[in-house]
């Protein structure tokens, strides 16, 4: 098929989506940037209104703890500070920025700047303090300002939240374009399509030309070529527009649809070729007067992971001491209802393709794994990790343990042993690594761990490739604070329960 300037095949607006008109020129764009998505505009003024409300819920918090116990008054700037604050703190988010709309709704920028902004403040205001004398109460700072940062983080959480339960029943939505072969167009849409909560609705996209041209690809409409583009962008009301790596797209071009951009609102995003690879990785580095991206090595070994590995061992040793009274009823609940030991053990492969066993409490009936070969052909997972949703060997306390994976507690005693982090990618069988392919082989460069992406991004409701994916993408990536926002995660996947079987 010929490529084509501009086609509009037949496109169903997505849910609750205003649908603007198609704008003839620059100055119509401007006009409908002030009332485009008004669901944006009232979600910024939501974040002004609570985070002026936690700061002086904090300031008048500070000022209880510190004079409401005592016979002290009271300093006029103590109380000055406490009335100004709100203004001061929306102040400050404002200047570091923690309003602007590419921060908001999705990844974890949003936090950092507001931590940083409370950061700021903290050391203005002691700095201000110290050079001209003034009398503010030291107890009202450390209590304030400290109470002000958590209490904003927590309604940011919550209003973020909101927002993708409604992005979930199909409101708020932002329209996005793929621009890019079909191959790439393809990987990123199901990429899109996994993250659904984010609020992304792909209203198609456009293909350079000879790029092997069809009516879709991967379900969306093709639109027409590179030049399309800023057609469908003002047709369909787009908000981001994705370039997806192609040699069609080299400076010259990407510099006037850049241009061409800025008399719309789209942004334009551009997708990296290794896309897997993302956050501090990623620096812009300058080099004979280009600005290259610069990819830093994966921190895999020195003070990191030796921070990594104290941070596993003393956490686990607590979480046992903690948890000891529960270890003790499951097992208990596990000689009385069903013959056996109380324990499994289970080889698997670990850091450098080192075996160990690996401890938990046994759920399935004395001799599961002989009945294995009988239920091999109805296999309900991914074609290489056995699973299935309903098993016979699981006996009645087994099937809740594993509901809300309580049979992997013993796996801390793993952790201790050094043998397992606390997060990390899924610790396979023998058998599943004669089946890996080169790129798998890289997840031996860490540890396997209790929980870890795979864990809280669907478990055994993944495909096999989509596994490769989180698994690679936690290696790429992993950082202490990438660890403890699974943590955080693997909470809430253990209450939903969702694919644990």
């Amino acid at each position: 098929m010929r490529p084509v300037k501009y086609s509009e095949p037949a496109l169903q607006p997505p849910p609750n989506s205003p649908s603007v008109p198609y704008l003839v020129d620059a100055a119509s764009d401007k006009a409908a940037q002030s009332d485009r998505r008004p669901w944006q505009h009232q979600y910024v003024r939501r974040l002004v209104m609570s985070d002026a409300a936690c700061a002086g819920l904090a300031a008048t918090t500070g000022l209880l703890i510190r004079f409401g116990s005592t016979d002290s008054v009271a300093s006029p700037v103590s109380i000055g500070m406490a009335v100004v604050l709100p203004a001061v703190w929306v102040l400050a988010m404002l200047i570091l920025r923690t309003y602007e709309k590419r921060f908001l709704w999705e990844g974890p920028e949003e936090f950092r700047r507001v931590f940083l902004a409370s950061a700021l403040l903290l050391a203005m205001v002691g700095t201000a303090s110290w050079a001209v004398k003034m009398e503010v109460a030291r107890g009202f700072v450390v209590v304030a300002l400290p109470l002000a940062t958590v209490a904003t983080l927590i309604t940011r959480y919550l209003w973020r939240q909101c927002m993708r339960r409604r992005q979930r029943a199909g409101e708020c939505v932002q329209n996005t374009l793929l621009v890019g072969h079909p191959r790439g167009v393809t990987a990123l849409h199901q990429q899109i399509v996994r993250e659904s909560r984010a609020g992304h609705w792909v209203v198609g996209c456009c293909l350079p030309s000879g790029a092997g041209w069809s009516q879709e690809v991967d379900g969306l409409p093709v639109f027409g070529d590179l030049d399309a583009v800023i057609h469908v962008v003002r047709r369909y009301d787009v908000d981001s527009v994705v370039l997806l790596p192609s040699p069609e797209l080299d400076g010259p071009a990407l510099r006037r649809l850049a241009w061409e951009l800025e008399k719309t609102s789209a942004e334009l995003l551009l997708a990296p070729a290794v896309t897997e690879i993302v956050g501090p990785r990623v620096r812009i580095r300058p080099m004979s007067g280009l600005p290259l991206v610069h990819l830093e090595r994966p921190e895999l070994r020195g003070i990191r992971r030796l921070t990594k590995g104290v941070f596993d061992r003393s956490a686990a040793a607590f979480g046992l001491l903690v948890l000891l009274p529960l270890l003790l009823g499951v097992a208990i609940a596990i000689k009385l209802t069903s013959w056996g030991p109380v324990f499994y053990r289970q080889e698997r492969v670990g850091r450098h393709g080192t075996t160990f066993s690996m401890l938990k409490f046994r759920t399935m009936v004395e001799g599961a794994d002989q009945m294995l070969d009988a239920l091999a052909a109805d296999n309900d997972g991914n074609g290489v990790l056995f699973k299935k949703k309903v098993d016979p060997r699981v006996t009645g306390i087994g099937a809740v343990l594993r509901r809300y994976s309580l049979d992997e507690l013993p796996q801390l005693l793993n952790v201790v042993r050094g043998e397992m982090s606390l997060v990390g990618p899924r610790p396979p069988l023998p058998s599943e690594v004669d089946h890996y392919g080169f790129d798998m082989h890289r997840r031996f460069l860490v540890k396997p761990g209790l929980t870890g992406l795979w864990q809280v991004s669907g478990r055994s409701d993944l495909s096999w490739e989509e596994s490769v994916r989180i698994d690679l993408r936690y290696i790429e990536n992993w950082s202490l604070s990438f660890d403890l926002m699974i943590l955080w995660r693997t909470l809430g996947a253990v209450l939903r329960g969702s694919g644990a079987y």
